[in-house]
């Protein structure tokens, strides 16, 4: 088993009480794609400056997590085509759709 954390002092001690076994990975940088798999929608939400109401974060979120999903091939829609192309064949296959 693998743990990645940074480098704050106490998670050495900590884990090798809890996870004795656990190899701990402290690299610069080497949980950056756990960090960076929201940067899109921080990207996003910036020049809005924030959202005013619980229902526009809602709204926001579930709209991201569609495309995230569409684009990992959780959905039946637009599989046949290249993965680069799959979120603007999805969005054609429901235009045509509704």
């Amino acid at each position: 088993m693998e743990v990645t954390t940074d480098k704050a002092a106490v998670y050495p001690r900590i884990l090798d009480e809890l996870l004795p076994a656990a190899r701990h990975v402290d690299a610069r940088r080497a949980n950056n794609r756990i960090e960076s798999d929201h940067s899109q929608l921080k990207a996003r939400l910036r020049p809005m400056r924030g959202l005013k109401r619980l229902r526009s974060a809602q709204t926001v979120s579930l709209g991201h997590t569609f495309v995230q999903n569409v684009r990992r091939g959780h959905y039946e829609l637009g599989v046949e085509a290249e993965p680069h192309l799959r979120v603007s064949a999805a969005f054609t296959e429901l235009a045509l759709a509704v």
